[in-house]
């Protein structure tokens, strides 16, 4: 039921990354589901994790590791989250870490796990690790769009892009695939991402672009207004392209983050369209602010209302909602009489109050489209930012209720 998306095309390679996905029966036979990634030696990593307390133990393992020393694979699984598991988990998770480095031969902190799926069942290990020799003997550097397959969930469409940029030194390329339809809302991270460049630049470089990226993206979307315990976005580079970037405000730099911004925006929107249960793809603009972070506040008290995700199922101008969550986004000293909200075209509130050239009729066309730009104007300021999210239908219930039957 995704909203106007459809599965990636042909994803382009990224020199110095393989990719395999097979089955092991995590949750469900017949399908892949588990995906090992390899750098070649010399790759820079970055990463941002979820911030919520109740991290997964692949997330902890994954930090910890990655602080360690340079990582040369990527182990991630679907259909078990391995969280709120324990020490039973963390063992779990070096563990798969510690039979791909014997089969990889390298050190186990030379591994990052990632799993999602089910939170509160153990981890398959056995399953996982059986897996291992097939997926080393399947590595392709074409792999990526097999691997966007495989780390779907609750995914109806595999989600993936890739970019190309070029510079005075060559081009630049950039890929990346990611997860997420539910359990969906920024405090970074809000779903698995894996994107990679071919270009080099230092670490601290990569992750000052990693976080400008994930800002103005991952950070930027909400389903449903939960952050999950096993969010990651991983940004890998392996430096076996031309291009090489001292520093992000050079062409070559600004050509990077162009392409990663890119990339990582697709893949955000992309996990709204196919938001669990969406018929609705909405984004929210919120100008006039003093500053980002209340334009941030206004535009997340709308995108995360039930209220308001509700009457866009229904195709409802019911805009006295609209206004409420403006209301209650804890806006200080809001002067209610600039507050104006358009949809679409459509001006529904001007000076605070319904605009008197408003009809129903009219709101009634913008909600029944399958994309609907919302805009409040809160006329204190010159700041604004955008958010992107869906509706809430009955099947939205349905997903999440039947989960894990």
């Amino acid at each position: 039921m995704a909203v106007n998306l459809a599965p990636p095309g042909a994803l382009t390679p990224v020199a110095g990354v393989r990719l395999a996905a097979a089955a092991a029966g995590v949750r469900k036979p017949g399908r892949d589901d588990v995906v090992l990634l390899e750098l070649a030696t010399g790759s820079q990593v970055a990463a941002v994790f979820t911030q919520n307390a109740f991290c997964a133990a692949p997330v902890t393992v994954a930090r910890r590791h990655l602080a360690a020393t340079a990582p040369r694979y990527l182990l991630i699984n679907a259909g078990n989250a391995n969280a709120g598991t324990g020490d039973a988990g963390l063992t779990a998770a070096l563990a798969c870490c510690e039979a791909l480095a014997r089969d990889g031969g390298c050190a186990a902190e030379a591994v990052l796990p990632f799993s999602t799926g089910v939170i509160g069942e153990p981890l398959p290990v056995e399953r996982i690790t059986a897996v291992l020799p097939a997926l080393h003997g399947a590595l392709a550097a074409d792999g990526w769009g097999a691997a966007a397959q495989a780390i779907m969930t609750t995914d109806t469409v595999a989600k993936g892009h890739s970019v190309r940029v070029d510079t005075a030194q060559g081009s630049i390329h950039v890929t990346g695939i990611a997860k997420g339809s539910g359990m969906i809302h920024p405090n970074m991270a809000t779903m698995l991402a894996f994107v990679a460049t071919d270009a080099a630049l230092p670490a601290a470089l990569l992750d000052a672009c990693l976080r400008r990226a994930v800002a103005g993206s991952f950070n930027r979307i909400t389903v449903d207004g939960d952050t999950s315990t096993n969010d990651a976005c991983v940004l890998m580079a392996t430096g076996k392209g031309p291009v090489t970037i001292a520093a992000l405000d050079t062409p070559a730099g600004q050509a990077l983050q162009q392409a990663v911004d890119a990339v990582c925006r697709t893949l955000a929107q992309a996990i709204v369209r196919d938001g669990e249960g969406a018929t609705k793809f909405i984004s929210v603009r919120v100008t006039g602010g003093r500053d980002a972070d209340e334009c941030r506040a206004v535009a997340y008290a709308i995108a995360r209302s039930p209220l308001v995700k509700t009457a866009f199922f229904a195709s409802d101008p019911n805009w006295g909602r609209l206004l409420a969550a403006v209301g209650y986004a804890g806006v200080p000293a809001l002067d209610i009489d600039r507050v104006g909200v358009h949809l679409g075209e459509v001006c529904i509130v001007r000076d605070g109050a319904r605009a008197p050239d408003y009809t129903e009729a009219r709101g009634q066309a913008v909600m029944a489209r399958d994309e609907i730009p919302v805009t409040v104007a809160l006329g204190r300021g010159d700041a604004e930012a955008t958010v992107w999210t869906c509706d809430f239908s009955y099947d939205y219930v349905r997903i999440n209720a039947e989960y894990r039957t």
